[in-house]
């Protein structure tokens, strides 16, 4: 499978989309990430642009985008990430749009409750598929917005879009 990329807009800035190129045709997406974002990846010598190959995906972003879609239906490619991690990823996309959960409610939805939570938050932190995987809905057990590998403002926009802030002071 060769390994495939495209930079698309988006109202945080430019996304950039990596994946596989699937043998039946499209691709299974490996990492979505976002301008400045901390341990972002980037396009290493091999990899091909491929912006048709990302076409379907793009558009299920600009309709989340224009709050039309709440949940995205994209191939995702498999392998990345340890056991526990993937376990943690699973558990963020069972958190329904527009609402937020805390550090803590993932920790004991993966049996890693107490202590767990700081390992919980660098498998967040970890996530190669911000947007499509909602890391930005976990939020701090005080209500506070910490931890955004996109950025905090990153973050408070998504939720916006989503409807997460009402009611917030």
């Amino acid at each position: 499978m060769a390994t495939v990329y495209a930079r698309i807009g988006s109202p945080l800035g430019e996304l950039l989309l990596t994946g596989e190129e699937r043998a039946g045709g499209g691709v299974a997406l490996a990492s979505l990430s976002l301008p400045g974002q901390k341990g972002a990846p980037t396009v290493q010598d091999g990899t091909r642009h491929a912006p048709g190959a990302f076409a379907g995906i793009a558009e299920q972003l600009a309709e989340y985008f224009a709050g039309r879609l709440t949940r995205f239906d994209i191939p995702c490619a498999d392998g990345s990430g340890t056991e526990f991690q993937r376990r943690v990823w699973a558990a963020l996309d069972t958190v329904p749009y527009g609402r937020t959960v805390s550090y803590g409610q993932i920790a004991a939805l993966v049996g890693s409750p107490g202590v767990g939570v700081r390992a919980v938050g660098t498998a967040i932190g970890r996530n190669p598929l911000l947007i499509v995987r909602p890391c930005h809905r976990v939020i701090g057990a005080d209500g506070s917005l910490r931890g955004y590998a996109g950025g905090v403002e990153s973050k408070e926009r998504l939720l916006g879009l989503e409807g997460a802030l009402a009611g917030r002071g």
